[in-house]
């Protein structure tokens, strides 16, 4: 499920925009690659990031994989993200991050665009 959050800030209905734009085929990659839950953070969720030049942050936790899925999951999931949103994109497992001072930065900005 993507929700689409709109703000007065152009640049946040840009990214959001974006991604809602984007919502079925996002839904089928999140199925494909066994996606518990996904979440943008970062300048995108904030209304700083900029078109052309930022990236995309997301936040994924995954449905319990088999021993040989992880790899493929995971980089599967990087790479078609990728190529749907046409920019480079940060995938960060949400289990491993272990600086607090990361983990508080994404708390404060994470927002949920899809949940199985």
């Amino acid at each position: 499920m993507v929700r689409a959050i709109y703000s007065s800030r152009k640049e946040e209905r840009t990214v959001i925009d974006l991604i809602y734009l984007k919502q079925d085929q996002l839904t089928e990659l999140c199925r494909r690659y066994r996606v518990k839950k996904l979440e943008v953070f970062g300048s995108a969720s904030t209304g700083r990031w900029e078109e052309g030049r930022s990236d995309l942050d997301f936040l994924v936790e995954f449905l319990p994989l088999e021993p040989d899925q992880p790899f493929n999951c995971y980089f599967g999931l990087l790479e078609s993200l990728e190529t749907l949103f046409g920019r480079p994109v940060d995938l960060v497992v949400a289990r491993a991050i272990t600086n607090p001072y990361f983990q508080e930065s994404v708390e404060a900005t994470r927002q949920v665009i899809y949940a199985a």
